[in-house]
Protein backbone atom coordinates (compact mmCIF):
# COMPACT_ATOMS: atom_id res chain seq x y z
CA UNK A 1 0.00 0.00 0.00
CA UNK A 2 1.30 3.64 -1.30
CA UNK A 3 0.44 6.64 1.00
CA UNK A 4 -0.49 9.38 -0.58
CA UNK A 5 2.96 11.35 -0.34
CA UNK A 6 4.48 8.91 -2.19
CA UNK A 7 1.72 8.23 -4.58
CA UNK A 8 1.89 11.92 -6.03
CA UNK A 9 4.82 13.61 -7.52
CA UNK A 10 6.49 16.66 -4.80
CA UNK A 11 5.58 20.19 -6.24
CA UNK A 12 8.99 20.88 -6.80
CA UNK A 13 10.46 17.47 -8.15
CA UNK A 14 12.16 17.51 -11.63
CA UNK A 15 10.52 14.95 -13.85
CA UNK A 16 11.99 13.83 -17.14
CA UNK A 17 9.12 15.59 -18.82
CA UNK A 18 10.86 18.80 -17.22
CA UNK A 19 13.98 17.98 -19.22
CA UNK A 20 14.70 19.37 -23.11
CA UNK A 21 15.53 16.68 -25.11
CA UNK A 22 15.94 16.16 -28.23
CA UNK A 23 17.92 17.62 -31.05
CA UNK A 24 14.98 19.21 -32.92
CA UNK A 25 13.98 20.61 -29.69
CA UNK A 26 17.17 22.20 -28.82
CA UNK A 27 18.15 23.28 -32.47
CA UNK A 28 14.09 25.40 -32.19
CA UNK A 29 15.47 26.92 -29.12
CA UNK A 30 18.30 28.16 -29.98
CA UNK A 31 17.79 29.35 -33.41
CA UNK A 32 14.10 31.21 -32.82
CA UNK A 33 14.78 31.97 -28.83
CA UNK A 34 15.11 35.10 -26.67
CA UNK A 35 18.73 35.99 -25.05
CA UNK A 36 20.03 37.40 -22.62
CA UNK A 37 22.45 37.27 -19.54
CA UNK A 38 22.52 37.45 -15.67
CA UNK A 39 25.84 37.18 -13.88
CA UNK A 40 27.45 34.36 -14.57
CA UNK A 41 24.39 32.52 -16.40
CA UNK A 42 24.00 32.90 -19.95
CA UNK A 43 19.96 32.20 -21.08
CA UNK A 44 18.11 31.12 -24.03
CA UNK A 45 14.01 31.12 -23.35
CA UNK A 46 11.41 30.31 -26.30
CA UNK A 47 7.59 29.21 -25.66
CA UNK A 48 6.55 25.82 -26.08
CA UNK A 49 3.64 24.25 -27.55
CA UNK A 50 4.09 20.97 -25.25
CA UNK A 51 1.83 22.54 -21.94
CA UNK A 52 5.02 21.94 -19.31
CA UNK A 53 8.21 24.33 -18.43
CA UNK A 54 11.38 22.60 -19.13
CA UNK A 55 15.03 23.30 -18.99
CA UNK A 56 18.01 22.23 -20.17
CA UNK A 57 21.82 23.17 -18.18
CA UNK A 58 25.03 23.52 -20.13
CA UNK A 59 28.42 24.22 -18.67
CA UNK A 60 30.77 24.19 -21.35
CA UNK A 61 33.93 22.19 -21.55
CA UNK A 62 36.19 25.71 -22.83
CA UNK A 63 35.47 26.63 -19.28
CA UNK A 64 35.87 23.38 -17.22
CA UNK A 65 38.32 20.58 -18.44
CA UNK A 66 37.09 18.33 -15.83
CA UNK A 67 33.91 17.04 -16.15
CA UNK A 68 33.24 16.21 -12.45
CA UNK A 69 33.60 20.46 -11.93
CA UNK A 70 31.12 20.54 -14.90
CA UNK A 71 28.55 17.51 -13.60
CA UNK A 72 28.92 19.65 -9.97
CA UNK A 73 27.43 23.12 -11.63
CA UNK A 74 24.96 21.07 -13.57
CA UNK A 75 23.64 19.84 -10.62
CA UNK A 76 23.79 23.04 -8.75
CA UNK A 77 21.88 24.52 -11.42
CA UNK A 78 19.16 21.44 -11.75
CA UNK A 79 19.06 22.12 -8.25
CA UNK A 80 18.34 25.97 -8.11
CA UNK A 81 16.10 25.91 -10.96
CA UNK A 82 13.97 22.92 -8.87
CA UNK A 83 13.50 24.83 -5.81
CA UNK A 84 12.47 28.01 -7.54
CA UNK A 85 10.78 26.63 -10.95
CA UNK A 86 7.58 28.34 -9.33
CA UNK A 87 9.06 32.24 -10.85
CA UNK A 88 7.97 31.37 -14.17
CA UNK A 89 4.76 31.62 -15.51
CA UNK A 90 2.92 27.99 -14.81
CA UNK A 91 2.48 25.85 -17.51
CA UNK A 92 -1.08 25.69 -19.76
CA UNK A 93 -2.34 23.38 -22.22
CA UNK A 94 -1.28 25.65 -24.90
CA UNK A 95 2.37 25.93 -23.67
CA UNK A 96 4.81 26.39 -21.27
CA UNK A 97 8.32 27.99 -21.54
CA UNK A 98 11.70 26.34 -22.99
CA UNK A 99 14.73 28.32 -21.33
CA UNK A 100 18.34 26.72 -21.41
CA UNK A 101 20.87 27.69 -18.70
CA UNK A 102 24.65 28.03 -19.82
CA UNK A 103 27.02 28.40 -16.88
CA UNK A 104 29.43 31.00 -18.37
CA UNK A 105 32.32 31.87 -15.94
CA UNK A 106 35.30 29.95 -15.95
CA UNK A 107 35.34 30.43 -12.02
CA UNK A 108 33.53 27.89 -9.23
CA UNK A 109 30.98 29.83 -7.55
CA UNK A 110 29.10 27.93 -4.41
CA UNK A 111 26.07 27.05 -4.43
CA UNK A 112 23.97 30.31 -3.02
CA UNK A 113 25.80 32.44 -5.80
CA UNK A 114 24.26 30.29 -8.56
CA UNK A 115 21.02 29.87 -7.03
CA UNK A 116 20.58 33.33 -6.82
CA UNK A 117 21.53 34.15 -10.44
CA UNK A 118 19.05 31.64 -11.30
CA UNK A 119 16.31 33.27 -9.58
CA UNK A 120 17.13 36.52 -10.82
CA UNK A 121 16.96 34.43 -15.03
CA UNK A 122 13.62 33.18 -14.19
CA UNK A 123 12.52 36.25 -13.03
CA UNK A 124 13.28 37.78 -16.36
CA UNK A 125 12.37 35.37 -18.32
CA UNK A 126 8.80 35.40 -16.37
CA UNK A 127 8.69 39.57 -17.22
CA UNK A 128 9.71 39.33 -20.33
CA UNK A 129 6.78 36.27 -21.87
CA UNK A 130 4.34 38.71 -20.57
CA UNK A 131 5.69 41.07 -22.76
CA UNK A 132 5.81 39.41 -25.42
CA UNK A 133 9.98 38.98 -25.35
CA UNK A 134 10.44 42.36 -25.68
Amino acid sequence: MTSPATAAEPANGFSKRERICGKKDIDTLVSTGHWGSMGHIKYCWHSNGVGVNRILVSVPKKFFKRAVKRNLLKRRIREAYRTQKFLLPPATSLGGTDVLLQYNSNELFPYAVIRAEVAAVLAAVAAKSFDGGR
